[in-house]
C-alpha cells in the first residue's frame, strides 16, 4: 500500500495542478456561469473521468505502448487538438444571452457538457504532463497493483478534483449576478476560447 507520505504527496501535486488556471478548469467556470450547478458538475464528471483514463494509462504501463506507435500517438493528438480548437470556435462565437438562475439544463446540455469535459480533458497537455510525466516523480508506478489502483488512487483522484472543481463551480456561481451584461460573458467565453485554442497549438507544436 501507499504510505502517508506518498498520499500526502500525490494529493497536494494534483491539486496543484488541478487548480492551475487551464482550458479544464476555465470551460468548467464559463458553463457554470451560463447553466448553472448543475451543468457545472455535470462537465466536472467529464473532466474527472479523463483524468482517470490518464491515470489508468500511467499506471498499467500504457504509456510505453503509446510511445512506441508513434504515428497513432500523433494522430491522437492532432484529433485532440482540432476538437480544442472546434470548442474555442464556439466559446468565441457564444452569444451572450441573460443570466437565469431559475432555468434547468435540458438532457441535450448536460450531455454536452459532460462530453466536452471528457474531451478536453484528453485533450489537454497539462494533463497529459501530469499523468504521463509527473506522477512517476510523486509515487513509484512500478510497485503500484491493481489494488492501490482502485483502492486509493482512483478514490484520491475524484475527491481531489471534485473539491478543486466544486470551489471553481461555487465561485462561478458567486459572479453570476455580476455577469448580467452581454460584455462580462463575451469577455469570460472568449478567454476561455483562447486558452484552449493556445491549449491545441501547444499540443500541435509537440508533434512537429
Amino acid at each position: 500500500m501507499l504510505g502517508t507520505a506518498q498520499i500526502l504527496s500525490y494529493i497536494a501535486a494534483l491539486g496543484l495542478a488541478a487548480a492551475i488556471p487551464g482550458p479544464g478548469m476555465t470551460a468548467l467556470v464559463a458553463r457554470s456561469v451560463s447553466g448553472g450547478a448543475v451543468t457545472g458538475f455535470t462537465m466536472l464528471t467529464g473532466l474527472i473521468l479523463g483524468d482517470l483514463i490518464y491515470l489508468s494509462v500511467a499506471v498499467f504501463g500504457l504509456a510505453v505502448i503509446a510511445h512506441n506507435y508513434t504515428s497513432l500517438f500523433t494522430l491522437i493528438n492532432w484529433a485532440a487538438s482540432l476538437y480544442l480548437c472546434c470548442l474555442a470556435w464556439q466559446f468565441w462565437r457564444y452569444q451572450p444571452q441573460a443570466v437565469n438562475i431559475d432555468q434547468r439544463a435540458t438532457r441535450k446540455q448536460l450531455a454536452s457538457a459532460w462530453f466536452s469535459g471528457l474531451t478536453i480533458t484528453l485533450g489537454n497537455p497539462k494533463t497529459i504532463a501530469f499523468y504521463l510525466a509527473i506522477l512517476p516523480l510523486v509515487i513509484s508506478l512500478d510497485n503500484v497493483s491493481l489494488q492501490i489502483w482502485g483502492m486509493m488512487l482512483v478514490p484520491l483522484t475524484i475527491f481531489v478534483l471534485l473539491a478543486v472543481g466544486a470551489v471553481f463551480i461555487l465561485a462561478a456561481l458567486k459572479i453570476r449576478h455580476f455577469l448580467t451584461s452581454a460584455e462580462a460573458q463575451r469577455l469570460l467565453f472568449r478567454s476561455a476560447g483562447a486558452i484552449m485554442l493556445l491549449a491545441a497549438i501547444g499540443m500541435v507544436a509537440k508533434t512537429l
